[in-house]
């Protein structure tokens, strides 16, 4: 960290009023609109609007998944972020500093010591080795070949590619030549993590496996990561926080439990209802206050847990059931209704339920 160093409450990153509009006249065109943009107006005027006045936070160790359909503005937000494009106006910090007012020297010290991305195309060089591709961001910053390589090596066991190290991209499946371009840009040991649709052109088996293979890497590192995806599903399964967008505009971002169960818009409310909530809410999003008057079974379960893993052997306790945190306090009570409401009710009667 540099001596502007963020404190654990300050953001790590922080966008304020940020615009993305793509056009001859877009800066003149936002500049008259006093901030409120139309897109379809400005489209008439042969602009596109990629980035709608966004404006949020994200701390250290925090996973923040910006997602939306095609052309809703995700990777633009994130190759704004990132400086890769430029915005047209509004502000973007990085630990306190303001990256749209860099130098290209600047940035580039930046991206190299603070930031590592990985896209949709592994974009692999054909004729190195594994071990090679992964070191090669490493000799670029001017660590010695030796180093660089022992580097490599680590990475290489820590994506879980031991034995392949001297494989070409070739000789490696779709998710092999995935973990390489993961381990590649964390050998840099990046502050900042941003992944670009990673795991979109993989096939369903090998992409649930690379989805545990991430939350397992980011349970060991605790990254601070900005993740696009257009899968709600592979959102509401990684993510600490959700930004929904729709024409440049993030429509809602929240927890997922929060965006399941009170959906902010209606265009949000499409994406949410049909997610089993029992795959998605914790057991926190539907425990009652503890009361220690009441008759309640040996069994416990975590706060954090996901009502699926644990709903059968709470519909079997046959008493409202201890919920803990991570010190095994006893922080709550599930009933097995609350269970049989998620499990079986519907969508509206449990969003009225359990909204908090």
């Amino acid at each position: 960290m540099s001596s502007n160093a963020v404190t654990a409450t300050e953001p790590l990153i922080r966008c304020d009023s940020v615009y993305k509009i793509f056009g001859d006249n877009a800066k003149s065109m936002l500049e008259n609109s006093g901030g409120v943009v139309d897109a379809s107006k400005f489209q008439l005027a042969g602009c596109i609007v990629g980035v709608n006045n966004a404006s949020f936070e994200v701390h250290a160790g925090e996973l923040l998944i910006i997602m939306g359909l095609s052309g809703s503005g995700k990777s633009t937000l994130l190759r704004c972020i990132s400086r890769l494009t430029d915005a047209t106006a509004g502000n973007i910090y990085i630990e306190g500093e303001d990256i749209l007012s860099m130098s290209n020297k600047q940035l580039i010290e930046l991206r190299r010591s603070k930031m590592g991305m990985v896209f949709q195309n592994f974009a692999l060089l054909p004729h190195k080795t594994v071990v090679e591709n992964i070191a090669f961001p490493l000799q670029v910053k001017g660590i010695s070949t030796q180093d660089s390589i022992q580097r490599a090596k680590e990475m290489v066991d820590l994506v879980s590619l031991t034995g392949r190290e001297n494989y070409f991209p070739r000789q490696l499946s779709g998710g092999q030549q995935q973990r390489v371009g993961i381990a590649r840009s964390l050998a840099i040991e990046p502050d900042i993590w941003f992944l670009d649709e990673p795991f979109s052109a993989l096939d369903p088996l090998i992409r649930k496996e690379m989805q545990d293979e991430f939350l397992r890497l980011q349970g060991v590192l605790s990254k601070t990561i900005l993740f696009v995806t257009h899968d709600f599903e592979e959102a509401l399964r990684l993510a600490d926080r959700i930004a929904i967008m729709k024409d440049g505009v993030i429509e809602q971002l929240d927890t997922p439990a929060n965006i399941v169960l009170n959906p902010a818009t209606e265009y949000v409310r499409k994406f949410t209802e049909e997610v089993p909530r029992e795959k998605v809410l914790k057991i926190e999003s539907v425990m009652d206050p503890y009361n220690a008057d009441e008759d309640v079974s040996e069994l416990k379960v975590s706060k954090d847990a996901i009502i699926e893993t644990v709903a059968e052997a709470v519909l079997n306790a046959g008493k409202p059931v201890p919920v803990v945190d991570e010190e095994n306090n006893i922080v709550g009570l599930l009933h097995a209704s609350r269970v049989v409401n998620v499990l079986f009710g519907s969508h509206a009667d449990h969003s009225a339920e359990l909204t908090p």
